[in-house]
């Protein structure tokens, strides 16, 4: 099977470093692919498709597939040709997370040095080139809860610190109701930089993909160093960040998923809860909040348990 591996190894780096999309066999190939596997399909096969043999289809008889001694065309038989089948093509290969060395003996010392890390990074220079600051991430390196956010806004970026604009204030209320402080948690983003706006533009863009994918190894060493026991999603894009695209905020918030073996509670963002400041919408982000303190044995007072119920 080492012919195989290799076929496999060098169909990666064609994706990797070349950036090919797609790599498609020829019959041949997959004909010799197949008596290599055995005409059977191996589970340690990159493709599901490559053992498999490719019909002819090409609506000719084996007698009339042959050119007459003088050469004229064959003659089609009453059989309806058949569209070709097109060649299978070998599936992406799972993506390879990079993993950013990490030194110091502290984990305060192991942040700091992470911290420098991204206030150099130019990965997405068009990002790199509009930021006012890095924002890297704030609070307690020995916290038990983290938040994660999508990205830094307009204050964010001027102060250098996440949540800290109007939505921030609601955060650190949020946190305050749970009896802890800013210095308590660990608060950080999916981006480290603000996503770039046109120029004379205001507001905020939602980050894309690729800006998350880039930006991400940075949050997961961050996550590594600080090993928390429970992580909030704060919105759907922070929770597309992590998890991916696996569903609407609505219906993931309020249960437990995982985030690199560590329980993952998605709730709405605290912008949400400025556009919509009813006693309902804020009681669902309470009642996340709540499980997330019983989950790491935070003592809960009755009157905690009756925030925003209707009286």
């Amino acid at each position: 099977m080492e012919t195989l591996d290799a076929l496999r190894s060098y169909v990666r780096f064609l994706r990797e470093q070349e950036g090919v999309r797609e790599v498609r066999l020829s019959p041949a190939a997959l004909r010799g692919l197949a008596v290599l596997a055995g005409n059977s399909r191996q589970t340690d096969v990159a493709s599901p498709s490559v053992g498999s043999r490719r019909p002819p289809g090409d609506g000719l008889s084996p007698a009339d597939s042959r050119r007459s001694p003088q050469g004229s065309p064959p003659r089609p038989t009453s059989t309806p040709a058949s569209k070709p089948t097109p060649s299978p093509t070998i599936p992406s290969a799972p993506r390879i997370e990079e993993t950013i060395p990490v030194s110091g003996s502290t984990k305060a010392e192991q942040l700091a040095h992470l911290g420098e890390r991204a206030a150099v990074c130019v990965k997405c220079a068009h990002l790199a080139a509009r930021r006012t600051h890095v924002v890297f991430g704030v609070g307690n390196p020995e916290a038990r809860i983290m938040f994660v956010g999508e990205a830094p806004g307009e204050d964010e970026d001027l102060q250098g610190e996440p949540f800290v604009g109007r939505a921030g204030q609601l955060l650190t209320k949020m946190i305050a109701a749970m009896g802890l402080t800013r210095g308590d948690v660990y608060i950080a983003n999916i981006l480290k930089c603000r996503p770039d706006m046109p120029a004379g533009s205001s507001g905020n863009r939602k980050p894309t993909k690729d800006e998350m994918d880039t930006c991400l190894p940075y949050l997961r060493a961050q996550i590594d160093v600080i090993q928390p026991e429970v992580m909030v999603a704060l919105g759907a894009t922070a929770l597309e960040g992590l998890l991916g695209p696996i569903g609407g905020i609505s219906k993931l918030r309020g249960k437990f998923l995982e985030y690199r073996g560590i329980p993952l509670m998605p709730t709405f963002h605290p912008s949400y809860l400025l556009r919509n400041q009813s006693n309902t919408e804020k009681r669902k982000v309470w009642e996340d909040l709540l499980q997330v303190m019983e989950r790491t044995g935070m003592a809960i007072s009755d009157k905690q348990r009756g925030y925003f119920l209707s009286k």
